[in-house]
């Protein structure tokens, strides 16, 4: 497809989406506008009707089947939770039938919006743990009813839909300056589809940067690479952008930049990002929809004075996290530690130990792994303090006192066994 007919069938798109939603809005943040000195405006495709961007790639899709006959078809989609959303809604929009195949580890609160916005329209099958189990399983039932697989990011008409983000953008920005553009990749749709259109619009095209969570970089891996990876393993922590390896054609958009443009998210960070977005603006994120606004942190020394859009990609968080966030962050920050630590098995020995604790310090967790011990016993100990550089005076005195311990604070093995 042509430039021209690529941005012509993006206008279309976005002007069918408004039979269902208004534009999402762009705004400006005065909060992060402050903090780091630049006009910082945010894209807020947290408040589609379906809390995500995604709904506009699944309808582009639909529409388009329908509107070529296929008004009796059946549909599917494999999802870990917001194409699902969007694929539903679309769903009962067209007044079709569909399938959704999810992970099993999908935040209930995802499964159950599914089921609110598909209603009788859509069936929700959970399999396996991973993105790709899910997805073999779709093109299976696909190939074996007759169904259209409505895929998530690796078609035309989904990188078209996503596309119409940043047509909005334009138009709501008008003859404002555009300096630079963040926007997060997981399969690559929003992705691709958005810096297409910017790059050819006939217009200077902004700078882009692209997020990535640090327990998922497939597409900075291909970049690397110099051709599409496959990772062995992913952190799913960051459920809506996680996924092994990025859309083929998606990449073939995206490959012209390097490696320098994807920045990584890590994941403590992120929940840092998610907890200041709440508390001080309101704004409930999951962790897929912050990842624009946490890379600013890794631009803040080459924003200052430009006009930056991130784009703010999902807002379906599920509050049952809300402990594992702050979890993370804590642990991020330097201000939570777990340690396994030898004790005396003597009167006064816990009492001693205690003396040991500063005045910020804070026992949060304190488990005896090994009762039946005579001399010593295994202590898992969890400790909060109020500022990181507690811990480094707390540590001398464990070692004053002849305290054995081992910090497990980031031992992944250790600590998803103990903690």
């Amino acid at each position: 497809m042509s430039q021209s007919s690529f941005n012509a069938s993006v206008a279309a798109a976005e002007t069918a989406l408004r039979d269902l939603f208004p534009e999402t809005p762009l705004q400006l943040n005065e909060h992060l506008s402050k903090k780091y000195g630049a006009r910082i405006f945010l894209k807020r495709e947290d408040l589609t009707p379906v809390r995500s961007y995604k709904i506009r790639g699944a309808f582009n899709f639909m529409r388009k089947r329908m509107a070529a006959g296929a008004t009796n078809a059946k549909f599917c989609c494999a999802s870990a939770g917001n194409h699902a959303q969007g694929f539903a809604f679309a769903c009962r929009h067209f007044g079709v039938k569909g399938r959704v195949y999810m992970p099993v580890t999908t935040p209930q609160q995802k499964i159950e919006k599914t089921r609110v916005f598909g209603g009788d329209a859509v069936e929700i099958e959970l399999i396996g743990d991973f993105f790709d189990d899910c997805y073999a399983a779709a093109k299976a039932y696909s190939e074996k009813e007759g169904a259209e697989f409505v895929p998530p990011f690796d078609h035309e008409d989904i990188v078209e839909g996503q596309a119409s983000v940043a047509r909005e953008v334009r138009e709501q920005l008008g003859e404002e300056k555009l300096d630079l553009v963040v926007l997060p990749v997981g399969g690559g749709g929003l992705a691709s589809g958005m810096s297409r259109y910017f790059q050819r619009e006939g217009r200077p095209a902004p700078e882009m940067k692209f997020v990535e969570p640090s327990g998922a970089p497939s597409f900075r891996t291909s970049l690397e690479n110099g051709a599409l990876t496959r990772l062995p393993q992913i952190d799913g922590f960051v459920d809506g952008a996680a996924v092994a390896m990025i859309g083929a054609i998606p990449f073939e958009t995206l490959r012209c930049f390097g490696p320098h443009d994807v920045l990584l998210a890590p994941e403590g960070r992120l929940c840092n990002t998610m907890l200041e977005m709440l508390n001080i603006e309101g704004i409930v994120l999951e962790p897929a929809g912050a990842l624009a606004i946490d890379a600013l942190e890794s631009l803040k020394d080459e924003i200052k004075g430009k006009s930056v859009v991130l784009i703010v990609s999902g807002g379906n968080f599920d509050f049952e996290r809300l402990p594992d966030v702050k979890e993370r962050a804590l642990r991020y920050n330097g201000l939570k530690k777990y340690f396994i630590l030898r004790l005396a098995q003597r009167p006064g020995a816990l009492k001693d130990f205690l003396n040991l604790l500063g005045p910020e310090d804070d026992i949060a967790r304190f488990e005896y792994l090994k009762k039946s011990a005579r001399d010593f016993g295994s202590i898992l100990l969890g400790i909060e303090t109020r500022n990181p550089e507690n811990f480094p005076a707390l540590l001398q005195r464990f070692e004053a006192e002849g305290i054995r311990f081992q910090d497990i604070t980031n031992d992944q093995i250790v600590a998803d066994l103990l903690i």
